[in-house]
């Protein structure tokens, strides 16, 4: 029987991180991965993939602007939409592949196959072709991930009715694409096939899209996606989605009690995710799961078995890779008996539409809630000289600081590289900067940076330069 320190289940980005810090420390590590491609969700069908998609499209949408830069491109645009997706595919390998360089890098041992609990030390490999082989782990951890969520009443025929899996992979642009939820996932790939030439659809339960984040990210990534075309059913409940031949019929119910009914020729249901603990026989190693599907842990991310751990989408948190990877190498740090510690607090949350959405920290509504007094200052990017050169004017950065000590409680951005902006705002409030500390911190002139730095002035007073 093989013996490890460590056996991790599942090789998505917090199992494949976890893994190679727990090798770092000198630990024996195997890593079990059910399909033949390491790397999980986020690599094969997630993040990767689709900001692959976003790129290609990106260029599309880029090209309607060139005549503005004295670029005159001859003839009709032409989409060769399998050749992007061609192109998305070899993004995905070649990074799966470097995934598996780094599991040899490290000698980590790899098993191919369902991980699946027969005690508390025990983990059975089941192959494809079902064969078994048994691990002894003396410590194991579980980063199984997630999957599509789903409505009850919904068919998911995997053709029409899809997920953000066969949204990556679809043969045509569609003609009218229903987008079933105005989340991350919705709205990226809604982009993507707006960009392409598909009318697109988003039905919404909440009275907003991303609903999680301020709602002035909110109020201002809509305002550019209608500008581009998208249409938003907000504050609509789904009744049905039905498909008949290449028509899928998706009716909503508002708060008045009004029906709207919307053909397409596909539906994308993209109403979240759900942690994944399948076939992983839990209650055999004396682990809990929760009523909401997750596994229980601790603030050590330990489970009620005290050698088993549990990373990433499976426990309760946001669904984040980088999330994921922050947990996976608390977990290997805490097992080589190291004190390490994660503040989710700033963990930064990003949409990778463009304009690019980001945040972290508290929002606006969150402080409201809690009764914190607080002051707010904004800036939008269409007064910076950087992004006027660049047409990119879309978007702005809004801070918000305590009232009393102005130590910055939150920083939310929308416009052009915000998923990078967002970096310096993460690292500001992880050193509890003040507004004023990032107000008299020189940024580069012309950038986009200087957007923060102009926000941070606004909330000091506000004497924002620029406005």
């Amino acid at each position: 029987m093989n013996s490890f320190d460590v056996v991790v289940i599942g090789s998505g980005p917090g199992g494949y991180v976890s893994a190679i810090r727990c090798a770092q420390l000198g630990l024996n590590t195997a890593i079990i991965e059910k399909y033949s491609t390491l790397g999980g969700t986020c690599l094969n069908v997630g993040c990767i993939p689709s900001k692959a998609l976003l790129a290609s499209s990106h260029h599309v949408e880029e090209m309607g602007h060139f005549a503005e830069h004295g670029i005159e491109i001859g003839g009709d645009v032409k989409i060769d939409l399998q050749k992007m997706i061609d192109r998305k595919q070899t993004v995905v390998d070649q990074t799966s592949a470097g995934v598996k360089y780094l599991m040899d890098k490290n000698k980590i041992t790899v098993f191919e196959g369902v991980g699946s609990f027969e005690s508390a030390t025990k983990v059975i490999v089941t192959k494809a072709d079902g064969t078994t082989e048994t691990l002894e782990a003396k410590n194991t951890i579980i980063a199984t991930g997630s999957k599509p969520s789903s409505l009850p009443f919904i068919t998911l025929d995997k053709e029409r009715v899809i997920t953000s899996t066969e949204a990556l992979k679809l043969k045509e642009v569609p003609k009218h694409l229903v987008v079933i939820g105005g989340g991350v996932i919705g709205l990226e790939l809604g982009q993507v096939y707006l960009r392409l030439g598909a009318q697109v659809s988003v039905v919404e339960f909440a009275d907003r899209v991303i609903p999680g984040m301020d709602a002035a990210l909110s109020k201002e990534l809509t305002k550019v996606l209608k500008k581009q075309g998208m249409k938003f059913y907000t504050s609509h409940k789904v009744q049905s989605v039905v498909r008949a031949g290449d028509l899928v019929t998706v009716s909503a119910e508002n708060k008045k009690g009004e029906i709207i009914t919307l053909e397409g020729d596909y539906a994308l249901v993209s109403v979240g995710r759900r942690p994944y603990t399948d076939g992983l026989n839990a209650d055999k190693a004396g682990v809990k799961i929760t009523e909401r599907g997750q596994v229980e842990v601790n603030d050590h991310l330990q489970t009620t078995a005290s050698n088993i751990y549990a990373i990433g989408d499976v426990v309760r948190g946001a669904m984040l890779a980088h999330k994921a990877e922050e947990e996976g190498v608390m977990v290997a740090e805490f097992l080589a008996g190291q004190k390490p510690h994660i503040n989710y607090n700033l963990i930064p949350g990003v949409v990778y539409t463009w304009p690019e959405v980001a945040a972290v920290g508290q929002t606006e509504e969150q402080l409201k809630e809690k009764g914190i007094a607080y002051k707010a200052g904004s800036f939008p990017f269409r007064a910076l000289g950087r992004a006027r050169a660049s047409s990119e004017t879309d978007g702005l950065v809004k801070i918000l600081a305590d009232a009393t000590t102005d130590e910055v409680l939150g920083i939310h951005m929308i416009g052009a590289r915000a998923a990078d902006l967002i970096a310096e705002a993460v690292v500001a409030m992880e050193f509890r900067a003040s507004a004023e500390d990032i107000s008299r911190m020189s940024h580069a002139h012309p950038t986009f940076a200087e957007a923060i730095k102009e926000a941070a002035l606004a909330a000091t007073d506000n004497r924002a330069l620029h406005v």
